[in-house]
């Protein structure tokens, strides 16, 4: 299959990069983060402690979740699409993510997902270490702390840079340090420093590397 696997921490370009690759190439695009976050909503809304185990993996096997094209997350059913990228959840992901059957349901359903649309660009945390080992092209996209917290708070803005910051580096944290799938960079992945770079700059990087998989 056509995978490209791009991983990286919060405010490294992933999403932004990712569909516009997808866009050229003509392939699916998949955000995976949305997916746990949609687990971490999910649980928020039940009453549920995203630090409980068990219920939460119940809530990851049975939730009905729908990513659309156009970007729309419904999560059994409901628009979720703002609320999966706010506050609560965002402090909350973290935990859910490092659910390890939370983490066995939704690799499962990426790979699902791969299949049904015979590939595509799959972004997130463990799609070239775990997910997708054998993706065709594996990139991992990093940026400064400073300016991950600077792309954020201007995607957040209720939220003040100096929240932002603390948040991104809690959760780098975190991503970094669990046990199940951490966040690393896959030994054959091709590593693209976003500091400076526009996201059209990453993107021709992203495609220059696509293509030298043709030959």
């Amino acid at each position: 299959m056509n995978v490209i696997a791009i991983d990286g921490p919060a405010g490294s370009g992933k999403s932004t990069v990712a569909r516009k690759v997808a866009e050229a190439l003509g392939l699916g695009y998949l955000d995976t983060g949305a997916m746990y976050r949609s687990v971490t909503f999910a649980a928020l809304r039940r009453g549920i402690d995203p630090d409980e185990a068990e219920p939460v993996a119940r809530i990851a096997q049975e939730i009905d979740l729908r990513l659309d094209a156009d970007g729309t997350v419904r999560v059994d059913g409901v628009d979720a699409t703002i609320e999966i990228r706010g506050p609560e959840v965002t402090r909350a992901v973290s935990v859910v993510a490092a659910n390890p059957a939370v983490r066995d349901e939704m690799r499962s359903r990426q790979r699902e997902w791969a299949v049904k649309h015979g590939g595509g660009v799959m972004e997130g945390r463990d799609i070239g270490t775990v997910v997708f080992p054998d993706a065709r092209l594996k990139v991992y996209l990093d940026a400064s702390p400073e300016v991950r917290a600077a792309r954020r708070s201007n995607e957040v803005t209720e939220l003040s840079y100096e929240t932002v910051a603390a948040d991104i580096a809690r959760r780098d944290a975190l991503d970094q340090g669990r046990t199940t799938d951490p966040l690393r960079t896959a030994d054959d992945a091709v590593t693209i420093d976003t500091t400076n770079l526009s996201v059209d700059e990453i993107v021709e990087a992203v495609m220059v590397h696509w293509h030298e998989t043709d030959g």
